[in-house]
């Protein structure tokens, strides 16, 4: 009998490049309900098409409190990820996976969707086989970039003005730091084997 796990016809799992949302992708509106307010990140677009033409899957991993605290409903929350996939096609680039975690900040860790957890980035890897040991995880915030220490992967911070100076001195002692997202995603490709 062949063993599931060493079966050479088994498809390999692969990596992918996991994005924070607000303040990387997009600019951070703070609870951002109205899709005029859309905004791409200079050079968001074009990085992530890169990474589309080498193969590699890329994925939205968000929290969206809003929507707990009752700042945003699932219909707005909705509208704006559709405007966001909307000017990412208009130049050429595409997302492969959405993931949002709608949970209020005072819900129990152990019981939350809430990114430092892996909750959502164990269902992106469930449902489109992914290895998290081999992705990127690129955000603004060190609760974007910590989940890559928890999966052996590799995490970039990506900061900007509203990104707390600990969040940075953590991310250059235990993980990296980028000047934007097209350096973050540059590394990150480097790093899968996938770009020189």
């Amino acid at each position: 009998m062949t063993d599931p796990h060493t079966d050479a016809t088994r498809p390999s799992l692969r990596a992918a490049l996991f994005l924070d949302r607000d303040g990387t992708v997009i600019t951070d509106e703070h609870y951002l309900n109205d899709v005029e307010r859309v905004r791409l990140m200079p050079g968001a677009a074009s990085s992530i098409a890169r990474a589309n033409h080498a193969g590699i899957p890329v994925v939205i991993i968000t929290n969206q409190s809003g929507i707990g605290r009752g700042m945003i409903t699932q219909e707005q929350y909705e509208a704006v990820a559709e405007r966001l996939l909307a000017l990412l096609a208009s130049d050429g680039a595409l997302i492969d996976a959405t993931y949002h975690c709608p949970d209020h900040p005072n819900v129990p860790a152990e019981e939350s969707c809430r990114k430092p957890g892996n909750w959502m980035y164990q269902k992106a890897a469930n449902d489109l086989g992914l290895d998290l040991t081999r992705s990127a995880y690129v955000g603004d915030k060190w609760r974007d970039v910590q989940p890559a220490l928890t999966a052996g992967g590799l995490g970039i911070l990506v900061p900007n003005h509203g990104t707390e100076q600990a969040d940075i001195d953590r991310a250059v002692l235990t993980a990296h730091a980028a000047a934007d997202i097209e350096q973050a995603i540059t590394h990150a490709l480097v790093w899968m084997g996938v770009e020189e």
